[in-house]
């Protein structure tokens, strides 16, 4: 088997994308009352994200460990390469490396600089490389690159989930306090920073559209919408993107889930953009 890749369930990937390509997601945590639920593994209420008191985690080294040693040996010695989420994010890319020091080299760990389903892109570029016979090291370069060019965008409802987390820079708390302005944030530097922002919804949805337009560049891409409870705008938002963009090679929907979904709090919609990927199977068109 070739190289196996690793993520975490902040990857969002479909689980019919991620069995296409052996990727193996860890759980991410949420916490009420002592009560710990692992993402994509125990059954979450829908409205626990909106419940006071929810704190979220990253996958623990334990976890991260038993990942790893599955996939070595499933790897049958090829090894591995795992992605995660930002390290200014969360304390998994951290628990990842602390993990792979059990295993002399033979897992490379990848700060995907990112979150949502650029990270998830960046897990398939790995695979996709892994697929055509790509030792580690290679797979590895594919995932740096793709981390270095996916382009992701958001907007949000209001700055209150983000802000209460800590997952939004000093600068962006003040530009985006004012009577409820309607922000549009970016990765910069591993963290979520304030692009723009206006006076309605939108407006700033118009205005993402015209960002991811711009990213874009006229080359072929692979598009990821994603959202916290905002089917109809995501939906809309796919729409508009399929008309204006010049060639959607693959296009991904999906809902952020429960522990991105308590930082970005309902109504968040964003894009992602990624143009080095070749066309992604498994999608699931049901």
């Amino acid at each position: 088997m070739p190289v196996v890749v690793v993520t975490d369930s902040s990857s969002r990937l479909p689980r019919s994308v991620a069995d296409h390509y052996g990727i193996r997601q860890v759980p991410l945590h949420l916490t009420l009352d002592g009560q710990d639920y692992r993402e994509g593994v125990d059954e979450i209420p829908p409205d626990l994200i909106s419940t006071p008191g929810v704190t979220t985690s990253g996958a623990n080294p334990h976890e991260l460990t038993e990942a790893f040693d599955a996939a070595i040996a499933d790897s049958d010695g090829d090894g591995v390469v795992a992605v995660h989420m930002s390290r200014r994010l969360s304390g998994t890319w951290a628990s990842a490396r602390l993990a792979a020091e059990k295993f002399s080299g033979q897992v490379r760990v990848v700060d995907s600089r990112s979150v949502g389903l650029a990270v998830g892109f960046t897990a398939i570029a790995a695979a996709q490389a892994a697929r055509t016979g790509a030792d580690r090291d290679r797979v590895y370069e594919s995932a740096i690159r793709e981390a270095a060019t996916v382009d992701s965008l958001l907007c949000v409802q209001n700055l209150d989930n983000l802000r209460n987390s800590g997952r939004i820079s000093a600068a962006s708390k003040m530009l985006g306090s004012a009577l409820a302005i309607k922000p549009i944030l970016h990765m910069v530097d591993g963290t979520l920073a304030l692009r723009e922002r206006y006076r309605t919804f939108s407006k700033a949805l118009a205005k993402m559209v015209d960002a991811a337009v711009e990213s874009a560049a006229g080359r072929a891409v692979t598009l990821g919408i994603q959202h916290c409870a905002a089917d109809a705008a995501a939906a809309d938002l796919a729409e508009q993107l399929r008309s204006k963009l010049r060639v959607v090679v693959s296009e991904i929907t999906v809902d952020l889930g429960p522990v991105l979904g308590c930082h970005v709090g309902p109504g968040a919609v964003g894009v992602v953009i990624a143009s080095h990927l070749e066309p992604v199977e498994g999608i699931d068109r049901d």
